[in-house]
């Protein structure tokens, strides 16, 4: 039985997020280890927002004011695309950066998976989005 089309891209917005949290986890390797929070509804479908997921870890290279080694965090925002979905809007990259830059993010990265593809990454420098490997962003 085929799946509706609202289901189907459920399915590939999970798998894209699910694809996303194993290339994080997997593309370090050295430092400290990367924890994904997923933002994700009750149904573990989409929830409202910009961002899918955010990457974070602790920061064991730099010192604070008045801090020691490992006070401070990195912070990657993650937008995710399955499937067939568009790409982010001119519009959406800038809410992503207003976003970033609240929060202090060190980068904003955009992960687009299509079925039997491998997982792309991009990055949002100014208003493009440029490709970027996994090791460049989390390694």
């Amino acid at each position: 039985m085929a799946k509706s089309p609202g289901k189907r891209a459920q399915h590939t917005a999970k798998w894209a997020r699910t694809m996303t949290k194993w290339l994080v986890t997997y593309s370090r390797r050295t430092g400290a280890r990367w924890t994904i929070v997923d933002f994700g509804g009750r149904t573990k479908a989409e929830s409202r927002g910009i961002v899918d997921l955010m990457a974070i870890r602790k920061d064991h290279r730099k010192e604070g004011e008045g801090l020691k080694r490992g006070g401070l965090f990195e912070i990657v925002l993650i937008q995710t695309k399955g499937g067939s979905a568009p790409l982010p809007t001119a519009e959406d990259g800038v809410r992503l950066l207003r976003v970033a830059k609240h929060h202090r993010a060190r980068r904003v990265v955009l992960a687009a998976w299509r079925l039997r593809r491998s997982l792309d990454l991009f990055e949002l420098d100014g208003q493009q989005w440029k490709p970027v490997t996994a090791s460049e962003v989390f390694g």
